[in-house]
């Protein structure tokens, strides 16, 4: 072989490689666009779920709000320099 053909196999295989790697980013980017599609879509879910009793909407809320206690009685204890259940009168 010469160093033409060769170069011109080298661009080719070169060629082939990079428009490989392009087609697996356009893959890529159209499963993470549909996963955000069918994550909406679950959000959306959610939210119109609302229902009276044991669902994951009411799961979701519950579990917020006792974030959001947890939080005060880390900060009145850090503020008040006792334990929560002294400052409650509990103890």
């Amino acid at each position: 072989m010469n160093s033409k053909e060769e170069q011109t196999n080298s661009e080719d295989s070169y060629l082939e490689n990079k428009s490989t790697i392009e087609k697996q980013k356009n893959l890529n980017y159209i499963n993470e666009q549909t996963g955000d599609k069918k994550l909406n879509e679950k959000l959306t879910d959610i939210e119109d779920e609302y229902k009276f009793g044991w669902s994951s909407y009411s799961e979701i809320t519950n579990g917020r709000f006792a974030m959001i206690g947890f939080l005060a009685i880390i900060l009145i204890e850090l503020f008040s320099q006792q334990s929560f259940l002294k400052w409650a009168g509990i103890l």
